[in-house]
């Protein structure tokens, strides 16, 4: 099942130096909203031994009218900032995708689609039902040579109780984003088991922090102290790869 995202060795590796999701572009979705709110945070990922961050702003229509324009003109003086302070951070700009009609929409028309590594998609989706498009959406995205990456599936009340949806989705090319706060307990302790189950089962191929503000950072430190942060560094993680 799902051999095409196995390896034959495993990829133990003693931390991670890439963070992927994130929401760091100032006054553009629910995360920071000044620049130096963005720097701050950027300068504690650092501290934490981040050298590559791919941050990701909410596209999600009527709410985050996000565009890869917008994304890109802040990504840009976020870029320039930090070199103007001598920060040697790296940081790419891709999106957290609500996966909706609109995002079918932009898949079928062929429009521009902002990816990451290895033509890599985050999406997202409501937390409590399963989207009735939802395949339909990843066989679309499969289709046009983008690899899907489900963000943090611990979240999602549907997968609860049903892991052979999330063996199903990973059948169909679909890699897992996991959040490091959830290991702490920080959005629920049910959401906690459902990672630490996650990680048992071998579901996961990203870590990622899901940081809007500091206070996640501070959570951040906690979490990657936990038992099964060290034990998801086991698996074969793409973080290091991107």
């Amino acid at each position: 099942m799902f051999s095409f995202l196995q390896k034959k060795s495993p990829n133990i590796q003693s931390e991670i130096y890439t963070d992927l999701h994130s929401h760091l572009l100032p006054g553009i979705d629910d995360g920071v909203d000044k620049i130096s709110q963005s720097i701050e945070i950027i300068k504690r990922f650092q501290d934490l031994g981040y050298k590559k961050l791919v941050t990701t702003p909410h596209i999600m229509q009527g709410f985050y009218n996000n565009t890869p324009e917008i994304i890109n003109n802040k990504l840009e003086q976020l870029q320039e900032e930090l070199k103007n302070q001598n920060l040697q951070v790296e940081i790419e700009a891709a999106a957290e995708y609500y996966l909706d009609e609109y995002f079918l929409s932009l898949i079928n028309d062929k429009s521009e689609i902002l990816t990451f590594g290895n033509n890599y998609v985050l999406f997202e989706t409501g937390f409590m039902n399963e989207p009735i498009n939802l395949k339909e959406i990843i066989f679309k995205l499969k289709s046009n040579g983008y690899n899907p990456v489900m963000a943090h599936p611990e979240r999602y009340g549907y997968l609860t109780q049903n892991l052979e949806l999330i063996e199903d989705l990973i059948d169909r090319g679909v890699f897992m984003q996991l959040n490091i706060n959830s290991l702490s307990g920080y959005y629920s302790k049910d959401i906690r088991k459902m990672a630490e189950k996650l990680i048992d089962k071998k579901y996961v191929h990203f870590l990622g922090s899901d940081c809007h503000h500091i206070q996640h950072l501070k959570v951040l430190e906690i979490s990657k102290g936990k038992k099964y942060y060290r034990k998801a560094l086991e698996l074969n993680l793409l973080n290091n790869a991107l």
